[in-house]
């Protein structure tokens, strides 16, 4: 997957991206590779029209009491400068948007936006667009515009409606399905790039085929992330917790990332892994070149030796930030908490707080956080440790800092071995690793109809990944 679609969930393509002061060396990039990072910038805060029962970024607001939770005028153009000014070697800047609901600002804020950037833009640079979004508010106007300056969407939707509609509802308690596919019917018809954002959880993570085969087919999705949630807490919040995070739960706990509990909506340590080994097994039998999920091109990268692109399964982070609405400076999108402030960039620029040694720390502990059991597992240079914010509980000889979803990554990445193994082959003989299809083909042939199924559910092959698949007829741009 290419930087603009790594960049719709905020994640940070390393490399080619350089700081006007020539601060090459930094320690969170190889040795000799110019200062790189990513921001993801939230102009009207943790503000959203819905009230998703797993955001826990809804409590976020508590951190601003009487604010507006509007970006400033003078503060935007302020962040677009600095953002630009940092990357002045560098041919490619990306903006991305996030919230909350960015849309909620208004057209006209982003239309300003490009302006400003496009005003600031230094000879040879191209500025690339990208914004997450629920896609409730889409209409003919966003499309416009989202298709004239090539804005990359990365639009959230979980699966077809039972599932989607389990958590992401409005104010309201009504689910968001119907308004959400109106949103995308936007998007297509006006021909924008798009990302599927998926998130995996208690109600979808027995139901992967069932989820890829909805994005690919009936929203024609190329491009897919799919992202475990896993909402942490303690013995006193987990109650709250449970309940959600919108403004009408009484008692309402600010999000952070503390405790070793779960909600009940929360993937189970192994069900992520469930999940993407029954998507992996579609997917590598059939669309291979044609659809490209995330997880699998980071796998691709990490057996090649080659940069993932995602912070999740790199060596070290520190590099994908978050700017609030105020002009707060955060280590992390998932850490925008009071401990996790570096600063304002109206008081210093964006390249100095990024640069500072407590964020060089952050992102460094990645790696020397890791807990012996990590650090000799056969697939760490495949996951190195996921994301530190859910390294809650202990490994078996009773060491912290394992993370919650250690089963479901070595299950995944012991599962694909043989497969990305193969796919490098074809890679260092000069050939395309599409080609895997066949080999699964062949293979296909000689299964019996009652053998175990290759995703080992335990289903028969007929009742599951050998099961004919639905064709779909080709639909046009709605």
């Amino acid at each position: 997957m290419d930087s603009r679609s790594q960049a719709a969930n905020g994640q940070s393509p390393r490399g080619g991206q350089h700081d006007p002061g020539g601060r090459a060396g930094h320690p969170l990039l190889p040795a000799g590779t110019p200062l790189a990072f990513h921001l993801l910038a939230k102009p009207t805060g943790a503000v959203c029209n819905l009230d998703c029962t797993y955001c826990f970024f809804l409590s976020k607001e508590m951190l601003y009491p009487g604010s507006r939770f509007r970006m400033a005028d003078d503060l935007l153009e302020l962040y677009l400068r600095q953002l630009i000014e940092a990357h002045a070697a560098s041919p490619e800047v990306v903006v991305a948007w996030q919230g909350g609901e960015p849309t909620m600002m208004g057209l006209d804020f982003f239309r300003r936006s490009v302006q400003l950037a496009d005003a600031a833009k230094l000879p040879g640079q191209r500025i690339v667009y990208t914004i997450q979004t629920n896609g409730t508010l889409l209409d003919d106007r966003w499309g416009e515009f989202f298709a004239g300056h090539g804005f990359l969407v990365g639009l959230s939707i979980d699966g077809p409606r039972e599932v989607h509609d389990a958590y992401r509802v409005d104010k309201g308690g009504k689910g968001s399905f119907g308004r959400v596919m109106k949103g995308l019917a936007v998007l297509r018809r006006y021909g924008v790039e798009w990302n599927a954002l998926t998130t995996v959880h208690a109600a979808s993570q027995d139901r992967g085929r069932e989820v890829y085969r909805f994005l690919r087919d009936e929203c024609g999705a190329r491009f897919m992330q799919f992202i475990p949630v896993v909402e942490r807490a303690t013995p006193r919040t987990l109650p709250m917790a449970n309940a959600g995070w919108g403004a009408n739960v009484r008692d309402r706990p600010l999000y952070t990332q503390d405790g070793s509990l779960v909600t009940g909506r929360s993937v189970s340590p192994d069900g992520y892994g469930r999940f993407l080994i029954d998507v992996f097994e579609d997917w590598v039998r059939r669309d291979v070149g044609e659809v490209y999920v995330q997880m699998f091109d980071v796998a691709l990268a990490n057996w090649y030796g080659e940069p993932p692109g995602l912070c999740v399964h790199s060596e070290t982070c520190g590099l994908a930030l978050a700017l609030e609405h105020t002009g707060d400076l955060y280590s992390c999108d998932h850490f925008v908490e009071p401990g996790y402030r570096l600063g304002n960039i109206r008081e210093k620029t964006m390249i100095d707080l990024i640069a500072a040694p407590r964020q060089i720390e952050f992102g460094l502990a990645k790696r020397d956080a890791l807990p012996t059991f990590c650090r000799e597992c056969d697939v760490r240079f495949a996951c190195h440790g996921g994301c530190p914010k859910d390294r809650f509980t202990h490994t078996p000889d009773g060491e912290p800092g394992l993370h919650y979803l250690c089963p479901s990554y070595k299950s995944f990445f012991g599962h694909i071995r043989p497969v990305m193994e193969t796919m490098c082959a074809l890679l260092r003989a000069g050939e395309a690793p599409a080609q895997i299809t066949s080999h699964y083909a062949e293979k296909d042939l000689h299964r019996g109809r009652n053998d175990m199924c290759t995703c080992r559910s335990g289903s028969k092959w007929k009742k599951c990944h050998g099961a004919p698949a639905r064709v779909p007829q080709p639909q046009p741009n709605p």
